[in-house]
């Protein structure tokens, strides 16, 4: 799997990145991480910030759609449809031929990285092996809206009870078996981007 040197998002595969936003306090390194970004290939770039928006930005880069769906991260449930509007963009996105789509957030923590495990239910992924994926890259990465990710799917492929109770057991026991901790985690990213 391709690794990034500056740029705040990690390969889940070879169309898929999760991760944070472009640093927002040095325009240096930002830009850096912005032709990262395009030098790996990156066509697509899925913004799920609520608090901020980088159309301008990324409307200097024509090779790369740029699209928001907003969401706050306040520990509060997401709605389906919000899962089904990002993760159709994606899909649509992915129909290109050598397409590769970043979905991210501020900090890459909860919200970006929830929307690619959606993407990964949907392209047929097994709860447990997406969320673990997910981690293995991004040793940050909480994944906290897995549980709503995975209501959403059993909704829309009308998933029998008995598999609907098995793999949230299963999520439950994977996060039970890898625990994180999130207040620290933010903590430190927090440190880090004071500096």
């Amino acid at each position: 799997m391709r690794t990034l040197e500056v740029a705040n998002a990690h390969f889940v595969t070879d169309r898929l990145l999760v991760g944070g936003d472009l640093d927002v306090f040095d325009a240096d390194l930002a830009g850096r991480q912005l032709a990262e970004l395009v030098g790996a290939g990156v066509t697509h770039v899925v913004d799920c910030r609520f608090e901020l928006d980088a159309t301008e930005t990324w409307a200097q880069v024509p090779a790369v759609s740029y699209r928001r769906f907003p969401v706050d991260d306040a520990g509060q449930r997401i709605p389906p449809r919000w899962f089904e509007k990002g993760v159709a963009h994606v899909l649509e996105a992915m129909r290109s031929e050598g397409s590769v789509v970043l979905t991210h957030c501020h900090m890459g923590v909860n919200r970006g990285p929830s929307l690619g495990f959606a993407v990964l239910l949907a392209l047929g992924w097994d709860p447990v092996d997406a969320i673990g994926a997910i981690r293995s890259v991004r040793q940050i990465a909480n994944v906290y809206y897995a549980e709503d990710a995975l209501a959403w799917h059993h909704q829309r492929t009308r998933a029998p009870r008995e598999q609907r109770r098995a793999d949230v057991r299963r999520l439950r026991s994977w996060r039970e078996e890898h625990p994180l901790d999130v207040q620290h985690v933010i903590a430190t990213i927090r440190r880090e981007t004071a500096t």
